[in-house]
């Protein structure tokens, strides 16, 4: 891990070492209370994320904004509501940290299962037009990085060479979008359901898979900081329109994505297009 000067971590390391220690405090609270209740655990491991992540936060980066999933209103679109009440801070801030605390509860629920993850990324204004992420990390606990810890996968992390033979897409593994099942079958692609919007993403970086395609409604938290490793690694990120993805607006809905390696994005785009 690197210093910024200050002495405190730049802000990429410290994304990292956020996802990592959240994902140390659900690898503990799963092997505590185990899986006789799944939906106890699902909000016990929500909670115990959450609660971990926003002290860090307020602690290591007090000035910034945070956008949580497990904030109150956080699915509220704030523009043209007057009965919203006050805009949250966030949507004036320079810079935010849109976090998912944990992604995956039904698999973080199921014993055996890894496809869960944990998200970190920071948002910030000045890094362009609409602002950009300018740092992410995607942790995913139950899953070994080489070195035998924990997997944290950073925007530093290189893309894994491309595979022959026909097209490997993730899918949700609960909720794939119907046109996806079209897609896949009309282009000859092989569907490769998992869970974690999170994993399914790193998968195509580390090369599980070929490209993500999902339109079954998320939210910016669900994305930011998956996309932020893909588009680190030299990944296509984008809506399946092909329009690019924005982060901390006013309506926090962004409900579709493709993720893909570069040289497929042209041709995918246009299968989207004729299948949904």
């Amino acid at each position: 891990m690197t210093e910024d000067g200050t002495g405190r971590l730049d802000d990429q390391a410290f994304a990292e070492w956020l996802a990592d220690a959240a994902g140390a405090a659900l690898t503990a609270l799963r092997a505590e209370q185990g899986f006789a209740d799944p939906a106890a655990l699902k909000d016990a491991g929500d909670k115990v994320s959450h609660d971990l992540m926003s002290t860090a936060l307020a602690r290591w980066r007090p000035a910034d904004a945070v956008l949580s999933e497990e904030q109150a209103d956080s699915r509220r679109a704030w523009a043209g509501d007057p009965t919203a009440g006050a805009r949250p801070a966030r949507l004036e801030a320079d810079r935010v940290w849109i976090i998912d605390p944990l992604d995956g509860t039904r698999e973080f629920s199921e014993s055996g299962r890894d496809d869960w993850a944990v998200h970190v990324a920071l948002w910030q204004r000045s890094a362009g037009p609409d602002g950009a992420l300018v740092a992410g990390a995607v942790g995913m606990p139950a899953r070994t990085a080489p070195d035998g810890r924990p997997l944290v996968l950073g925007t530093a992390v290189p893309a894994a060479p491309a595979v022959a033979g026909p097209l490997r897409i993730a899918v949700s593994r609960s909720r794939p979008p119907a046109f996806v099942g079209e897609l896949v079958e009309g282009i000859g692609a092989r569907a490769v359901p998992m869970g974690s919007a999170g994993v399914k993403v790193c998968a195509v970086v580390t090369g599980e898979v070929d490209a993500y395609v999902h339109a079954g409604g998320q939210y910016e938290w669900d994305s930011a900081a998956p996309v932020a490793v893909a588009l680190g690694a030299g990944m296509h990120a984008s809506r399946i329109d092909g329009s690019p993805l924005r982060y901390n607006r006013d309506d926090p809905r962004l409900p579709d994505l493709l993720v893909c390696r570069p040289e497929h994005a042209e041709p995918l785009l246009a299968a989207i297009d004729r299948h949904r």
